[in-house]
């Protein structure tokens, strides 16, 4: 007895819901729940007890971890935001995709991992329902006990993914899903020995022209200028680096999300920038990107906010606060 309380006074105390994952972020003291902060000797991150689960038969389960050997082919990391509308057409597009390719190749093995970000409306739900559908070993819902971003949904469900390769694409089906097949034969053309490292980035920089035609001159100045700074500061591999659809080896993925320390939009940049510090072979592939209605991102203000990110990316590596290293000692 006295051993746990130990233990339990060495951990961060928060008070949550009895409802699994707390959507509507109220805190109540019917039940305690704790919070571990992993550092890794990288960048630490909190995760909370009930983020360690998912639901299999009513029944919650552990999620593995990141640092498991593999032990599928791929996995599909989609975080989700008060998506209870958008994400069942997305995830119908990607199960018919990724069912096809396992009717081709029965020894194919895939998971999808829907992250629910602290949602107030029915994700979790909607998410459950096609777990109940394909079962837990295909579908997976990891809900947050709040909303952390969609950097640091990504991270965690990166964390607890079983895949050889980590897909993360965003729930709102923008990304014509089935784009994978080509975005995953160029990272297997750059996937180099004996790390096996790699990450091919789904691009829409082939749509740009298009997009300036459509856009007010105020709006492009913007949009270039977040580019530039993007290429000034942090990223000179990639044109286009907030396209949500992203696929990487499980070799790439480990330095990746253990050194991250973005969780809000301007995520994707700083995952670029340690792949480049680390000598990761970055791809980018242009993919089909249609804009999809009720998008949270708020164009002016958005680019703004990413911007002052972008540099304080910057200006902490710069000044030595954040460091990369090649793997957790």
């Amino acid at each position: 007895m006295q051993e746990n309380e130990k233990k339990l006074n060495s951990l961060q105390k928060v008070t949550k819901s009895k409802h699994f994952g707390n959507q509507n972020n109220t805190i109540r003291p019917e039940k305690l729940v704790f919070a571990v902060r992993h550092k890794l000797d990288m960048a630490s991150f909190v995760r909370y007890e009930s983020e360690k689960y998912f639901l299999a038969d009513n029944k919650k389960v552990a999620f593995p971890s990141i640092f498991d050997k593999a032990t599928i082919d791929l996995s599909v990391i989609v975080p989700a935001y008060n998506e209870e509308k958008r994400l069942p057409k997305m995830l119908v597009e990607s199960l018919e995709h990724l069912e096809a390719k396992q009717k081709q190749n029965p020894k194919y093995e895939y998971e999808i991992i829907i992250v629910d970000d602290g949602s107030s409306d029915k994700t979790t739900e909607v998410g459950l329902g096609f777990t109940e559908k394909y079962g837990p070993s295909k579908v997976r819902v990891l809900t947050l006990f709040k909303n952390r971003g969609k950097g640091g949904a990504v991270r965690l469900g990166m964390m607890s993914a079983r895949g050889r390769k980590l897909l993360m694409v965003d729930g709102d089906g923008a990304t014509r899903f089935s784009d994978l097949d080509k975005v995953e034969a160029k990272l297997d053309e750059i996937t180099t020995l004996p790390k096996e490292s790699a990450i091919a980035v789904g691009s829409r920089a082939h749509l740009e022209e298009e997009a300036i035609a459509n856009r007010s001159v105020f709006r492009t100045f913007l949009m270039k200028g977040f580019h530039l700074l993007v290429w000034l500061l942090c990223v000179r591999t990639v044109r286009d680096t907030q396209c949500g659809f992203k696929l990487l080896t499980r070799s790439a993925a480990v330095p990746i999300f253990t050194n991250l320390h973005v969780e809000r939009w301007a995520f994707d940049v700083e995952m670029l920038y340690i792949a480049e510090n680390l000598h990761i072979p970055v791809v980018e592939v242009a993919v089909v990107w249609t804009e999809i209605e009720g998008s949270k991102i708020v164009p002016v203000l958005s680019w703004i906010q990413m911007g002052k990110d972008i540099f304080l990316i910057w200006l902490h590596y710069f000044l030595g606060l954040w460091s990369i290293k090649a793997s957790p000692e």
